[in-house]
Parts: structure tokens; C-alpha cells; sequence
């Protein structure tokens, strides 16, 4: 998670280690040094890797290596440090390099307490308190039926004394009322995450 680890107080950052402490392995941490030996020192064991997608595809591109004991997990966004591409591209290239089967995903933000997490083919699950709503490019007013593209509004009703409702510029289609899939960003939309933050 290169530059998430410099900013310190990213939410990702957060929630990767209460993960790691809640493990309690001596092994588990964070990899910012002598990655490629890391992994290596580590590739016959059954690990759990997550990383933001940029760092994921820097990794695919500079090592091929036998990972396929691991769940590689990546939290989406090329954050401006990379061009976009779609997520199907991206699990594509990390399969290829990593010898794995499938690419784990979760999708979350700064502004959510919920996220939602996919275990393959970029299908996304909502736990039970979370709720996505797809509504029209052009009507922000108006919602499409399942299986249409749109802009995905989210309903997480686990932000107790902050904003449940959150418009975001992403684009995908439900598939059912705890499913979903996320297609691309809108044109032009400003680049997102907890790492790009600034609190003046």
C-alpha cells in the first residue's frame, strides 16, 4: 500500500490492521521494503494479500511468481498513478502474473463505516444494512431497473451520527438487491481515496 503508509491516517490503513491484529500471527504486516524476497519467503504459505490495484499491477509487472496458495484481495482505483482500466483487465494481468484462479475485491471509502466485497468475477455482495441504488447518467432524480448501467448511490445505515447517503461517480449495474457490479468511473470525475486526503 505505497503512499497510503506515508499518509498514516488513511481509513484503508485502519482497517488493514485491525484485520492483521485480529489474526494474531507474528507474521502478519505490512510490506513497504524488499517486497519481491517477502513475497517469495512466503509464497508456500496460505496468506491473505491486499493491496490497492496500482500497487498490485507495479507488483504483476515486475515479478512472476507462484501465488496460487494465496487470496489476493485488491481495493480498486488506480488513484491518478496509473491509467484506468477495468477491472476485469486488471484481474486478468494479476491471474496471468500470480498464477491464481481468481482476484478478491472490496469496495469501500473514506466516507462509508460499511464495505462490500467480491470473491469472483468482479461481483460484489452488500452485507445486509448496506444498499445500492443505480440511478440514470443524465436524471440523477430518477433509478434504473436491475442490469442497466448508471451512477451508484449508496445507502449504509452503519454511519451512526454521520452521512448514510452517499452519490458517487462510480458506475455499474445491480444484479439483485445485494448484488452488484462496478463498470468504470464517470469521464472527468475526480480522482478519490483516503490516501489523497487533506485536512486543513
Amino acid at each position: 500500500m505505497p503512499s497510503y503508509l506515508e499518509q498514516g491516517d488513511s481509513s484503508l490503513i485502519y482497517m488493514v490492521n485491525h484485520l492483521m491484529k485480529m489474526t494474531k500471527n507474528k507474521k502478519s504486516r505490512f510490506i513497504s521494503k524488499n517486497i519481491k524476497d517477502t513475497i517469495k519467503n512466503l509464497k508456500k504459505e496460505k496468506v491473505l494479500l491486499i493491496g490497492v490495484s496500482y500497487a498490485l499491477l507495479d507488483l504483476a509487472e515486475t515479478i512472476e511468481i507462484d501465488l496460487s496458495k494465496w487470496t489476493i484481495m485488491e481495493t480498486g482505483g488506480m488513484k491518478g498513478r496509473r491509467k484506468e482500466i477495468i477491472r476485469s483487465e486488471l484481474h486478468s494481468k494479476l491471474n496471468s502474473s500470480f498464477n491464481t484462479q481468481q482476484i478478491h475485491s472490496e469496495y469501500g471509502m473514506t466516507e462509508l463505516l460499511s464495505q462490500a466485497y467480491s470473491e469472483k468475477n468482479g461481483v460484489f455482495s452488500t452485507p445486509p444494512w448496506m444498499k445500492i441504488l443505480i440511478r440514470e447518467v443524465n436524471d440523477p432524480f430518477n433509478y434504473v431497473k436491475n442490469g442497466k448501467t448508471g451512477g451508484l448511490n449508496i445507502i449504509d445505515l452503519a454511519n451512526q451520527n454521520s452521512c448514510s447517503f452517499i452519490e458517487s461517480k462510480d458506475l455499474g449495474r445491480k444484479i439483485n438487491e445485494i448484488n452488484f457490479e462496478i463498470s468504470g468511473r464517470f469521464d472527468h470525475s475526480e480522482i478519490r481515496g483516503c490516501n489523497l486526503m487533506n485536512i486543513t
